[in-house]
C-alpha cells in the first residue's frame, strides 16, 4: 500500500483546506505527523507489522476527518479528494521500496552504489572493487553495491571516475 502517498495527498488536502480558511485541529496534523515517522520507521524495518497497523489507524483518523469536514465545501470536492486518496492506496511509492539503509552491513561501513552502463560495465567495476579489496553484490535493481571501508570506498569511486570518467550514485 502506498503509505506515503496517501499521506502526500492528506497533507494536500489540509493545505487545501488552510487555504480555505478552514482550522484544522492539532490531533489531526499531530496524527499525520506520526504517521510520516511512522513510515520512515517501517521502511527500515519491514518486519513490524504492528508499525504498518498504527500507519493505517492514523491515516484513516485523518482521511475521516477531512472528508468529513470537506463536506462543507460539497460533494464534488470530497469526491475528488476519495478519488486521489484510492489512486494513491493503490499506488507503490519508489521512497517506499527503495532504503538508503542497506540491511545487514555493519554501521562502520561505507557504501556506493552504481548503475552499470555500456561506457562502465559491470564486470569492470566487479574487477576494480575485488583489486581494491571491497565486497560487491548485484541488486535487484541492476544497481552494483559496493561496500567496505570508508577509505577503500573513497579510492573505488576516484579509480572508476578516473578511469570512466563517471559519476557514481550513492
Amino acid at each position: 500500500m502506498g503509505y506515503l502517498a496517501i499521506w502526500k495527498v492528506l497533507e494536500e488536502m489540509i493545505t487545501d483546506f488552510r487555504k480555505k480558511g478552514v482550522a484544522v485541529p492539532t490531533n489531526i496534523i499531530d496524527d499525520l505527523k506520526y504517521a510520516r515517522t511512522l513510515i520512515n520507521i517501517l521502511k527500515a524495518d519491514p518486519s513490524r507489522l504492528e508499525t504498518a497497523q498504527k500507519i493505517e489507524e492514523c491515516l484513516n483518523n485523518v482521511e475521516s476527518y477531512l472528508i468529513s469536514e470537506g463536506q462543507q465545501f460539497g460533494d464534488k470536492y470530497v469526491g475528488e479528494w476519495i478519488t486521489k486518496l484510492e489512486e494513491a492506496s493503490r499506488r507503490i511509492d519508489e521512497d517506499e521500496c527503495v532504503s538508503r539503509f542497506v540491511p545487514g552491513l555493519p554501521r562502520e561501513q561505507r557504501w556506493v552504489r552504481i548503475k552499470p552502463s555500456e561506457e562502465i560495465p559491470l564486470e569492470a567495476l566487479k574487477t576494480l572493487a575485488e583489486d581494491l579489496n571491497l565486497s560487491h553484490e548485484v541488486q535487484s535493481d541492476g544497481y552494483l553495491l559496493v561496500y567496505g571501508e570508508d577509505k577503500l570506498v573513497k579510492e573505488f569511486v576516484k579509480k572508476m571516475a578516473t578511469k570512466y570518467g563517471s559519476k557514481a550514485g550513492k
